[in-house]
């Protein structure tokens, strides 16, 4: 059996685990951390339960396809909610707060009394966005582009003069080209921010994440996303996956020929410790991977790579337990400020700095979820975007963080407040943490502490992104939001998939044929390819 240790216990390295042990591999999974999950965690304080990071189940079918590999379904895993409204959207001078519904025919309706056309004009965004979600998914998001050959295929090459325009036109261009009124161009955009990036730098072809929100609708899985988690670790513990929590990574151990042989760690006791293997998996930051757990000279990513590369946002973090309701908000809310063009320039520019009012998020899922929240409380996660910087600083419990990201909190508290109508908001709170760019870095090892990854830019998507192997050591492979496909918890679920075609020289570009057939362990690759077949 292929001996394989998998870095990281986010969900890509989970579920990179699983699909490497029901190949057959033997394989341990050591995560730095005592719990699992990385930036899709859990924090509990005085009977609210926050998820730390993702919050948003977009793309469901890419969720289902992972759990039909192991011959299960969702449905069977998790308890799974459609939400409508989809999420609200609030608008800085703008009294009426605007709701997404769950399904399109009622958001092209309400487009068109936004904007007289504009009806029209979604229905034709949205057509579009869909074609091009689905090529994405059958041709580029499960590729390794370990080979072009594939894309010499017919409905590739007819369309190579409109997927041209989408990787070179900006998204906000493209919008401007559908809708006029601001409020319905920042409700096309902001998609952008799921990919740390901004409209004015992400190539249009993203404007397919509509597809998801404005017509695919918005999912929730009861209990937050940690439960997600608990049911693909499950899976890959049934799968014979041995987890290690506690487990620091300190190095990834090179053999003269150049070839991986193993990783050294520190265990919980503080003890070194070496872990042979014929395979290494990095699900952590691939920044971190190849700077710090690398040898120099074998980097395929070295730091001057990194410094020509655009890091997506920072984020500041606010968990708020709240006593009593909060009608005035959705599960999900947005808050967009009239001159965000000057926000994102903010994030991205060559001087950056903290915007005030921002465009953020609210979440809030005791909207939908009681287990979240004690009985009649409200359960708040405010993530205010920043720059990636961790000068910034680090959060803390109940203001204890530094004074810049408690001060940031306190403005998105007021904003949130003075936006939604909820003047006595501050006074309502009972629980209060944050978290700050300088966590991201010291608890994710996260490049420049950003909350993503880097940014879904040009140069940054597709096979400019990196590829998921070391061009320098043998044996070495990466997953994660950090390296392809990108950012997102489906996209994290993907690359895991992406990693076992790389290892198995599938050149393929769709998902695997369902479900995943288990190989023997006593069998050879041949063996176990003519009992699949």
């Amino acid at each position: 059996m292929t001996r394989t240790t998998v870095i990281g216990g986010g969900i890509a390295g989970l579920a990179s685990a699983a699909l490497l042990a029901r190949e057959g591999h033997d394989v341990t999974l050591l995560e730095s951390r005592a719990e699992l999950g990385g930036r899709a965690g859990l924090w509990e304080a005085e009977g609210f339960r926050f998820d730390t990071g993702p919050s948003w189940y977009l793309m469901p079918e890419v969720f289902e396809h992972f759990y039909r590999l192991f011959g299960t379904t969702a449905a069977k895993q998790l308890d799974l909610v459609k939400l409508d409204p989809g999420y609200r959207v609030l608008f800085e001078g703008d009294t009426q707060p605007v709701d997404i519904r769950s399904d399109r025919a009622a958001n092209i309706r309400l487009f068109e009394s936004m904007q007289p056309g504009a009806g029209r004009a979604l229905d034709r965004y949205l057509d579009s966005a869909t074609e091009t979600y689905n090529m994405a998914v059958k041709r580029f998001l499960y590729s390794s582009f370990e080979s072009f050959r594939p894309f010499l295929v017919p409905d590739v090459l007819r369309r190579l003069v409109r997927l041209a325009r989408l990787l070179l036109q900006p998204l906000d261009k493209f919008i401007a080209g559908y809708v006029r009124d601001p409020r319905l161009r920042q409700i096309l955009g902001y998609p952008a921010v799921f990919l740390g990036s901004a409209p004015n730098l992400t190539p249009s072809m993203y404007h397919l994440m509509s597809h998801l929100d404005l017509a695919d609708g918005v999912l929730y899985p009861q209990g937050g996303f940690s439960t997600l988690i608990e049911s693909i670790a499950a899976i890959a513990r049934a799968e014979g996956v041995r987890i290690i929590t506690e487990a620091r990574v300190s190095a990834i151990r090179v053999s003269a020929d150049r070839t991986v042989n193993g990783v050294s760690y520190i265990d919980a006791s503080g003890q070194p410790r070496d872990l042979d293997a014929d395979i290494v998996v990095s699900s952590a930051d691939l920044h971190h991977t190849e700077t710090k757990l690398v040898p120099a000279k074998l980097q395929t990513y070295p730091e001057r790579w990194w410094e020509k590369r655009r890091s997506g946002p920072g984020a500041v973090l606010v968990m708020l337990g709240v006593r009593g309701p909060l009608p005035q908000l959705q599960h999900h809310s947005l808050f967009f400020t009239t001159d965000w063009g000057t926000n994102f320039g903010q994030i991205f520019g060559k001087k950056t700095s903290v915007s005030c009012p921002a465009s953020l998020y609210v979440c809030m899922p005791s909207a939908t979820d009681p287990s979240v929240a004690p009985a009649g409380d409200s359960n708040l996660f405010v993530l205010v975007p920043v720059p990636a910087d961790v000068a910034l600083g680090a959060g803390g419990i109940n203001g204890a963080g530094s004074a810049t990201i408690e001060l940031i909190a306190d403005a998105a508290i007021a904003q949130v407040a003075q936006w939604a109508g909820i003047p006595d908001l501050a006074d309502r709170v009972t629980v209060r943490r944050t978290v700050g760019p300088a966590d991201f870095a010291d608890d994710l090892n996260s490049w420049k502490g950003g909350a993503l990854g880097p940014a879904h830019t040009l140069r940054q998507s597709a096979f400019l992104r990196g590829t998921n192997m070391s061009k320098k050591i043998a044996g070495l492979y990466y997953a994660g939001g950090t390296t392809i496909p990108g950012i997102g918890l489906p996209m994290c679920l993907i690359s895991a998939e992406i990693l076992l075609k790389r290892i198995r020289h599938d050149t393929t570009t769709e998902p695997l044929a369902e479900p995943l057939s288990a190989r023997h362990a006593d069998a050879t690759p041949a063996e176990s390819a003519h009992r699949r077949s």
